[in-house]
């Protein structure tokens, strides 16, 4: 008699991932319906136009709202930082989500000005995961049950959701993860992250060479690189991008770490991004190579690699621009401007 087939922790979320919604293509002919009729040529807004489209395919609405657009900050704490990869203390995590919340840093007053709604996950920082050069960062069921409590990111039905981070040691991992999912060594992937010196770069792509050597056995699936590699605050995007996808939430990643969450979606369905905008061009320099590979422009590069979402918290400020002109420009009809005349 055969042994039982044992489901994966991971089983769950493979299912939702090929099974997605694919946004309303009437929303999107709606918004165009009304775009035609603006007082301006046709396109001359460019990126804009394609933003408020955007919108409508994902909340599958010809109106689309911005009434609580969200950052979502997710922190976690590294074992890897053991090995001397970070320019600041994991201590560092814990005292940055106290100054989120006490309205002190970028983010928080990038969220301010702009009306958007801030919330921050702690994902059991008094225990780091473990140091994925000695060992799995986490467990298959720690990773699943980080996958789903990420998932709740969406609760308070926002109508945007903008994900960032908060981890010292996590662009190690973030490097960890696109070095199985891409190819490549250490040295391919790692950046300055916090400020290392050319000396912490080196350990840096030791830590990831060392990482990779230790766990290529069980590397199977994206799932295995995010459980082994990660951090549970890369797993929590990971969570919220997919629970974003089924209740039709657009989502703007911010930036290294950030992505590493989505190529690891990515790397399950490339088609399951569809409803992403990727917010920036990291200054970390492998961040070009991974937007490459996935086939992703991102809106603006302005030489930020500070995390927290900020980047993304930018780009949400665009897009609702983006969808203040597109509801409150008048018509042709309305202002009594002449149309383009026929040809």
């Amino acid at each position: 008699m055969s042994e039982p087939t044992v489901k994966s922790p991971f089983a769950d979320f493979e299912e939702l991932l090929a099974l997605l919604p694919m946004g309303s293509e009437q929303a999107v002919d709606e918004v165009r319906a009304r775009d035609a009729q603006l007082t301006k040529p046709a396109g001359s807004l460019g990126e804009l136009e394609k933003m408020v489209e955007h919108l409508a395919r994902w909340q599958e609405n010809g109106q689309p709202t911005l009434k609580n657009p969200m950052v979502a900050i997710f922190a976690g704490n590294h074992g890897v930082t053991k090995q001397g990869v970070s320019a600041f203390p994991p201590e560092v995590t814990v005292q940055m989500v106290a100054n989120f919340t006490n309205g002190g840093a970028a983010i928080s007053q990038m969220c301010a000005l702009h009306e958007l709604n801030l919330r921050v996950f702690e994902l059991a920082l008094e225990l780091p995961t473990g140091d994925f050069t000695q060992e799995a960062a986490m467990d298959d069921k720690t990773c699943a049950a980080t996958l789903a409590y990420g998932m709740e990111a969406i609760a308070g039905k926002p109508d945007l959701l903008c994900i960032g981070e908060m981890g010292i040691g996590n662009t190690t991992s973030a490097a960890a993860i696109y070095a199985t999912l891409f190819g490549g060594t250490g040295e391919d992937w790692v950046g300055r992250g916090t400020g290392v010196d050319d000396e912490g770069m080196a350990r840096k792509a030791s830590a990831v060479d060392r990482g990779l050597e230790l766990h290529k056995d069980h590397l199977k699936t994206p799932f295995d690189a995010l459980a082994r590699l990660g951090g549970r605050e890369i797993a929590a995007m990971v969570g919220a991008i997919i629970a974003a996808r089924h209740n039709k939430v657009p989502v703007i990643v911010d930036g290294f770490v950030a992505t590493a969450a989505a190529a690891v979606v990515y790397a399950a369905n490339p088609m399951a991004l569809d409803h992403c905008i990727f917010a920036h061009q990291s200054a970390e320099a492998a961040h070009t190579e991974v937007l490459a590979k996935m086939g992703k422009k991102p809106l603006f590069d302005l030489g930020m690699r500070l995390g927290e979402g900020s980047g993304a918290a930018i780009a949400a400020s665009i897009v609702k621009t983006a969808l203040h002109v597109h509801q409150n420009m008048a018509t042709f009809e309305e202002a009594a401007v002449a149309g383009k005349s026929a040809s």
